[in-house]
């Protein structure tokens, strides 16, 4: 007879749960990826040329002045600068925070009904395309019959930031809300689900992705908005913000001083569109495919 052998006994494999990288690691890995390392790369040489370009020519100043020369009118003037852009900041701040209330109430209030949606939305369309340098002047002298001094100025340059902003919101808003999956809605329909809960657990989710989208845009605009009427304030003699600062400049020949200010608000455009891309990143990146990274 012969003997059967001993079978082997298998040893239970227990996996190793790979371990998150660190806050630090993955902020590196972000500031280091291509996204951000290309850009960069082609910002670093511009202004490279840029140099070259004026040096080379002997560009005076008046006409085009040298990042190196912007750079120092930029730390000269730092004070009064910074005071300008802090305005700005507010203006576009509170604009934008009220072109996103207004946006999604008014885009609730269409998809409740499709004759309010057509009664009301073509004005939007108009308020959207009047040119805000048109009807600027006349919104600061309604404001100021209104809103008594000293916000008279900031309430007028709001009103005129959140005009060029709001539209954005309602336009991608409401695409959203209208464009639910019928299936997940008679679904809704089938268990007897109301007007508000169908709004709150089916909608808005769906619409996410596109208030989203419209919030990088709006961001983008109400800096312009901002930016434009305080053009039209300073001409009127009113001081606020960045743009009274490059009108001024531009009147006393200060072309390094305009060419700063025009950094900052660059800079605080770039800001507002790269805080709302990581938010709206943030948002979806569990479960939309806009947000969501592959492998393959």
């Amino acid at each position: 007879m012969t003997k059967s052998l001993p079978q082997p006994t298998l040893l239970p494999v227990t996996e190793t749960p790979n371990p998150k990288p660190a806050l630090g690691t993955k902020l590196w890995k972000k500031l280091t990826s291509i996204d951000v390392l290309a850009p960069l790369a082609v910002g670093v040489i511009a202004l490279i040329l840029w140099e070259l370009f004026v040096r080379i020519t002997n560009m005076p100043p008046f006409l085009l002045p040298g990042p190196i020369l912007v750079i120092q009118a930029l730390i000269k003037d730092w004070g009064t600068l910074f005071g300008a852009l802090m305005i700005t900041v507010q203006i576009t701040l509170v604009a934008f925070l009220a072109a996103v209330v207004s946006g999604v109430l008014i885009s609730v209030l269409f998809v409740q009904s499709k004759w309010i949606e057509r009664s009301f939305f073509p004005y939007a369309v108009i308020l959207q395309t009047t040119p805000i340098v048109a009807i600027a002047p006349l919104i600061i002298l309604w404001i100021r019959r209104i809103v008594p001094e000293p916000n008279t100025t900031f309430a007028a340059l709001v009103v005129c930031a959140w005009i060029v902003a709001f539209f954005p919101i309602i336009s991608n808003t409401t695409l959203g809300l209208n464009s639910v999956d019928h299936n997940l809605r008679n679904v809704f329909q089938l268990y007897r689900a109301s007007k508000w809960q169908t709004l709150i657990y089916l909608q808005l989710p769906a619409a996410l992705p596109y208030f989203l989208g419209g919030l990088k845009i709006s961001g983008g605009l109400a800096l312009i908005g901002a930016v434009v009427a305080e053009f039209v304030a300073g001409t009127g003699g009113a001081k606020a913000g960045l743009a009274y600062q490059i009108l001024m400049a531009s009147y006393n020949l200060q072309i390094p001083r305009m060419f700063a200010a025009l950094l900052l608000t660059t800079v605080l455009g770039v800001f507002i569109f790269v805080s709302l891309t990581a938010l709206s990143d943030f948002l979806l990146k569990n479960w939309h495919e806009s947000a969501i990274k592959r492998e393959n």
